[in-house]
């Protein structure tokens, strides 16, 4: 996909999360949810289009109302407290953020060292143009970090844009249980138009898996259509949705949220500070 730069950096669905189960979202907050240093000027387009510009010596992405941001918040303190409406400490907001990787061996969805000091996490939709844009441009800027074992990439999905949306994630977990997890993915965006919430076939999903590489399609076939790959799909959104994440992409990078299809010095930077964080 190509994008234009008429339409702001991050993608949302239409309707709003259930976040019933979340006792520490505070769903009504202003959040500044990014801070990082710079001499220069970054400009970030709202959800409706009008430019926020920033000093970059302050740089803070910040997102406003219900189901539109990750909170969070000391759920022990939520817990004793629900109607408090004062913000978490900066401590506990660092810690909830950073128990949020997964870290687990083998996790077909990841890539990096287990052990990294920087886990970054992604939540995307793959009819998002934006989640695109940092798939196709900016996670291979990434990976020498990668590489050298400094990041790791664990991807969640978070399909808001319908049935199709569950058809995209459910072809790239099926290549993923033969490896071919980002190879599809990148593959994937690739082929997409960038106009809208482009569709995304059956018949597509299996193109996409025999230009990878798949071998042995009659799994794939299988895997794609199962009910148990679809659920994870549903139980990667939930979870997106109880945390209040309901635009994509949206990225916890350490202690850090980033949201939308930043440029990759921000990302860059964001990770050089976690990193030392974890020194």
């Amino acid at each position: 996909m190509t994008m234009t730069d008429d339409k702001p950096e991050h993608d949302q669905a239409g309707q709003k999360a259930d976040n019933s189960a979340t006792p520490w979202k505070i769903a009504t907050a202003i959040l500044a949810v990014l801070v990082v240093a710079g001499a220069a000027v970054f400009s970030q387009r709202s959800q409706t289009g009008s430019p926020q510009t920033v000093p970059a010596a302050t740089v803070t992405v910040t997102v406003s109302g219900a189901g539109e941001s990750l909170m969070p918040a000391d759920p022990g303190a939520a817990a004793e407290s629900p109607a408090a409406d004062a913000a978490p400490t900066p401590g506990s907001r660092e810690e909830f953020l950073l128990s949020l990787a997964r870290r687990q061996e083998g996790d077909p969805l990841a890539k990096g060292r287990v052990d990294a000091p920087v886990v970054m996490t992604e939540w995307a939709d793959y009819r998002c143009p934006f989640c695109s844009v940092f798939g196709e441009e900016t996670l291979p800027q990434l990976q020498p970090l990668i590489d050298d074992g400094t990041l790791r990439v664990e991807f969640r999905d978070l399909a808001i844009f319908g049935d199709e949306s569950v058809n995209a994630a459910a072809g790239a977990r099926a290549a993923g249980n033969q490896g071919l997890f980002w190879e599809f993915q990148l593959a994937l965006y690739k082929e997409l138009p960038n106009n809208g919430h482009p569709p995304v076939s059956d018949d597509l999903v299996v193109k996409i898996a025999r230009q990878v590489g798949v071998s042995d399609m009659a799994r794939f076939e299988a895997d794609y259509r199962s009910e148990e790959t679809r659920a994870l799909v549903t139980k990667d959104t939930e979870e997106a949705k109880q945390l209040g994440v309901n635009s994509t992409p949206t990225f916890v990078v350490g202690s850090q949220v980033v949201q939308g299809a930043q440029p990759v010095d921000v990302f860059q930077k964001v990770i050089a500070e976690e990193k030392d964080k974890a020194a």
